[in-house]
């Protein structure tokens, strides 16, 4: 087992890439860094990602502890980043706590990543409708079904429950009351472009109190 071990860390020790795809400055990086972010996105989309949309969302809890997850971005625009979920999820808790959140994409064919943080906030029932009502009828079964992230005694007791709601949702399924979106608000972006020899580009934005967008390069 140990040789097993052992085996494993040089081969993790052993692992790198020299990162070559492209380059990032402060000339070629847009001011306002919703545009950047809708360039290197519609980039993504062309790149055949698998998910071009999962990103992580991190939260708090009450003790100071983080938790990490990857969900799927589904809507942004200069008011923030949109993605849906149960309300008693654990994130959702965690978010009703500490709003402070933090997200991460990584698109590894591009050699990209982008940091945001800001403040997650419920976006109003009726744009989660809007979204709730293109989901697939099975998908909107098991928004209903599952009581994220709590204790289940065996999957035959969440697809009962499935079965169930089949039957009292037998063609339109409503919005559980429980269920919807948060739109995350950012103060923060960071944009990483791989580089050789591990001289990354970084280049960050901040919120400034007048509302616009200081821009500037950091260490890799």
């Amino acid at each position: 087992m140990k040789e097993d071990k052992d085996t494993i860390i040089r081969v993790l020790q052993s692992l790198r890439r020299d990162y070559q795809q492209g380059k990032f400055d402060e000339t070629t990086a847009k001011d306002n860094p919703f545009d950047q972010f809708s360039q290197w996105f519609e980039e993504v989309l062309n790149a055949n990602f698998l998910e071009p949309n999962a990103m992580v969302v991190s939260t708090v809890n009450s003790e100071g502890v983080p938790s990490s997850r990857v969900v799927l971005l589904k809507k942004f625009d200069e008011r923030g980043f949109v993605f849906f979920t149960n309300y008693e999820s654990q994130k959702a808790s965690e978010i009703a706590i500490n709003p402070n959140v933090s997200l991460l994409f990584y698109w590894d064919k591009l050699e990209r990543q982008v940091r945001i943080n800001g403040k997650a906030e419920k976006i109003p029932p009726e744009e989660s409708d809007e979204y709730f009502q293109t989901r697939p009828y099975l998908s909107k079964i098991g928004a209903w079904a599952s009581k994220q992230s709590q204790p289940l005694k065996s999957r035959f007791t969440l697809m009962r429950e499935v079965a169930k709601l089949t039957l009292k949702f037998p063609a339109y399924v409503p919005l559980p009351p429980f269920w919807g979106g948060y739109r995350v608000v950012p103060n923060y972006f960071e944009f990483w472009q791989g580089r050789p020899s591990r001289l990354h580009d970084r280049i960050a934005y901040k919120l400034q109190s007048d509302g616009s967008w200081s821009k500037q390069r950091l260490y890799p």
